[in-house]
C-alpha cells in the first residue's frame, strides 16, 4: 500500500559527461509522460503521481532521475525514494537506477514488475543490508463494463465527514500490508494523506447505518489506467457476493472515463482474488513488493 509524504533529499550526481542519469526538472515532464505512456500497466502509479503533483513535488516523497543513451534519448525513468519505481528499456538503466536507491537514505521500497525488480536486485551489491520483506503481489486488471444482478445503492464517493470511518479501517490495512502502524509513527500526516484523497474525489465507499461496509481508493486517475487500492469489504459481509458487487458496480463507472481498472492483491489473498475474478478482473501481471532494511523511523512514516 503506497504512502506520500515528505520529500526525499537529493542525491549527489557525477558531472552529466560521466554519467548518463539526470536528475529530472519540472521542464522534462512531457517527455517522461510520454516515455511512461509506452507502458501503461507498468507505469501507471509513477504516471498517476506525475500528473496529480507534478514531476517535482514533495508528495512525491522522492525524486524523479533519467537514464540516457549517447544520443540523449531516454531508456529509463525511476521515481528514487520512499517508494521506488522505474521503467527501463536497458540493463544499464536499470543497474544505475539500482545503485542510486542503495545510496538514497530514504529508500524504503521498491515496486515493480516481478522480473524487472529482480534484475533491480541483482545490482545491490553484497556492501548492502538484504531486504527484510519479499512480498509477490498479482496484478489483475477489468478492460470491459460487466453486468450487473442490481445496484447497491450505497456506493459512492466518500464525504470529509466520513474521514473519522474510513482513517482506522485504512490504517489497519496498511498495517497488515508493511508491519508499519500509520497512527502510531504519524497520526497527523496519515490523516492528511487520507483526507487530501477523499477531496479529490478518489475514495469509494459503502456507508449504512453510520458503519462503513466497503472501501476503495483510486491512486491512479488516467484516461488509459484507474489503479485502485485499499480494497476493504467488512468482515461479516466477506464470502457472501458483497464485495464483487461493489467492485463490479465500481468497475462500470470508472471505465466511463477509463479504459482499463487495475488492482494488485498479495499472492496469498485467495479470497480477494476470488472476490476480482468473480466481479470480472483478470490477471495480467506477477508484481512485487521489495521492503528494503532502512534504520530511520521517518523512512516508515
Amino acid at each position: 500500500m503506497l504512502e506520500l509524504t515528505k520529500e526525499s533529499p537529493r542525491l549527489a550526481l557525477a558531472p552529466s559527461e560521466s554519467r548518463p542519469i539526470q536528475l529530472l526538472k519540472g521542464e522534462h515532464e512531457v517527455e517522461v509522460l510520454d516515455f511512461l505512456s509506452a507502458y501503461p500497466l507498468l507505469t501507471f502509479v509513477m504516471t498517476g503521481w506525475i500528473k496529480d503533483n507534478g514531476l517535482v513535488s514533495p508528495l512525491n516523497r522522492g525524486n524523479f532521475y533519467a537514464y540516457r543513451n549517447r544520443r540523449g534519448e531516454l531508456e529509463g525513468v525511476a521515481l528514487i525514494g520512499h517508494i521506488t519505481m522505474f521503467e527501463a528499456n536497458s540493463s544499464d538503466a536499470i543497474a544505475a537506477f539500482a545503485g542510486l536507491t542503495q545510496n538514497c537514505p530514504s529508500a524504503y521500497a521498491v515496486l515493480g514488475e516481478k522480473q524487472r525488480v529482480s534484475r533491480f536486485m541483482s545490482c545491490y551489491t553484497q556492501e548492502a543490508p538484504p531486504p527484510r520483506l519479499f512480498c509477490r503481489e498479482l496484478l489483475f486488471e477489468q478492460r470491459s463494463r460487466q453486468p450487473l444482478d442490481g445496484l447497491v445503492p450505497s456506493l459512492r464517493r466518500a464525504t470529509p465527514e466520513e474521514l473519522d470511518l474510513v482513517v482506522p479501517v485504512h490504517a489497519q490495512m496498511f498495517l497488515e500490508e508493511t508491519g508499519v502502524n500509520p497512527l502510531e509513527r504519524d497520526p497527523s500526516g496519515f490523516r492528511q494523506r487520507c483526507a487530501r484523497r477523499i477531496q479529490q474525489g478518489r475514495v469509494w465507499v459503502c456507508v449504512e447505518d453510520g458503519r462503513l461496509l466497503f472501501k476503495a481508493d483510486v491512486i491512479s486517475d488516467l484516461a488509459e489506467v484507474n489503479y485502485l487500492e485499499g480494497v476493504y469489504v467488512t468482515p461479516e459481509s466477506r464470502g457472501k457476493g458483497f464485495g464483487s458487487r461493489c467492485m463490479r458496480q465500481l468497475g462500470n463507472v470508472l471505465l466511463t472515463h477509463t479504459k482499463s481498472v487495475c488492482l494488485l492483491s498479495k499472492e496469498e489473498k485467495s479470497a480477494a482474488q476470488a472476490c476480482f475474478l468473480k466481479a470480472g478482473y483478470k490477471l495480467r501481471e506477477y508484481y512485487e513488493t521489495v521492503y528494503l532494511q532502512q534504520d530511520s523511523d521517518e523512512a516508515e512514516n
